[in-house]
């Protein structure tokens, strides 16, 4: 998922789609420690950016809403 479509969406809808890559990541990792290989291991990498953009895009967010509070 790319940063323009994580920025478009609510922030209900920026929490359930992270509970939901987290719970696909959780699947994975298990499958690795098991010593089972995934079906993709390139989406590993994949959920953890996704979460890390995520993260990024609330925090500028709560950024953006302090300089706003700041600057009344």
């Amino acid at each position: 998922m790319k940063y323009a479509e994580l920025s478009a969406m609510r922030p209900e809808d920026l929490d359930k789609k992270e509970k939901e890559v987290r719970a696909e990541l959780i699947k994975l990792q298990s499958q690795v420690a098991t010593g089972t290989a995934p079906k993709s291991p390139g989406q590993i990498k994949q959920f953890k950016k996704i979460i890390a953009r995520i993260h990024t895009l609330r925090t500028q967010q709560q950024k953006e809403v302090q300089q706003q509070h700041a600057g009344n």
